[in-house]
């Protein structure tokens, strides 16, 4: 099943699509950011980088997931933030700067961060296909499919901004609708596992969904951060970027994609409530400086 035309052509291909919508509206400002709002900066990744893999961590050991599916929940877990985390913070009035800076890094961090994280949840829940996991290879695949799309994306914006911004409104729609093809994809390649095991995976994906926003919603106000950047840090754990985490996992094996298809289902309605609430919550104007 890994060897499908789904797994070895149709993923890598549609994920390079959406990275690649991604750069078009990145600059190196977006970089630059995090030495404007270090402290925000530095709390929302560290939620991401830390508290969003361990809690992946804890709630497969939780729900007593098999092997294959907690070490798909943790490689979920670990992905960086998606695309649409950016609008549903704008949505929310949150700290939108803040959430493109936390994906545009994130993002790029993912060559490192996604393969770590893998490999130590294949050898902590002793994941049977383990061997056909290795660090370095993972390293490169994330790195094909993620960081050299965005930097195309982003020279393409350089060179043509004027015109990118034209065009990046369409683009993004056919992003969206590749990300929901991925999502139909991976459902139909692993149906019966999906089936056979959908509520111990959907109770622990929602569970790892509400907690990654609880949880660093809570550790950013704690932090002493506004409503504004603790919404878009806990939006941009809220949705992560299941397209990536599905092209790696299907890399691997497919089963390995189940959470992240199953978590893809719901993951914008759950986000899409904390930022209406947020909505309400963040219509008082800023305070000055």
């Amino acid at each position: 099943m890994e060897d499908s035309l789904f797994a070895t052509v149709i993923l890598p291909i549609s994920l390079a699509i959406i990275m690649v919508s991604l750069g078009l509206s990145l600059t190196p400002a977006d970089f630059k950011r995090v030495f404007v709002l270090p402290r925000g900066v530095a709390i929302g990744l560290a939620n991401l980088f830390l508290v969003s893999p361990l809690l992946a961590f804890l709630i497969a050991k939780a729900y007593s997931l098999d092997p294959a599916l907690a070490v798909g929940l943790v490689l979920l877990g670990a992905s960086p933030g998606g695309t649409t985390a950016n609008l549903l913070v704008h949505l929310a009035r949150g700290d939108t700067a803040l959430s493109i800076t936390m994906t545009a890094i994130s993002s790029v961090a993912a060559v490192i961060t996604v393969p770590l994280y893998l490999s130590l949840a294949t050898d902590h829940f002793g994941y049977a296909g383990s061997d056909d996991v290795s660090m370095a290879s993972t390293v490169v695949k994330v790195l094909l499919i993620t960081v050299i799309p965005l930097a195309i994306g982003m020279y393409i914006r350089s060179r043509s901004p004027e015109r990118t911004i034209e065009v990046e409104p369409r683009v993004k729609q056919i992003a969206m609708a590749v990300f929901v093809l991925v999502v139909i994809g991976a459902i139909i390649a692993e149906r019966e596992r999906i089936f056979d095991n959908f509520g111990d995976v959907a109770l622990a994906a929602l569970t790892l969904n509400v907690a990654a926003m609880a949880v660093s919603f809570t550790i950013s106000r704690l932090a002493r951060l506004d409503n504004r950047q603790s919404t878009a840090i806990a939006i941009e754990l809220g949705v992560h970027n299941s397209t990536l985490a599905i092209a790696v996992g299907a890399a691997i094996a497919t089963e390995l994609t189940v959470p992240a298809a199953v978590y893809s289902l719901f993951m914008f309605a759950t986000a899409g409530l904390f930022a209406r609430m947020m909505f309400l919550r963040n219509r008082e104007p800023a305070p000055a400086g």
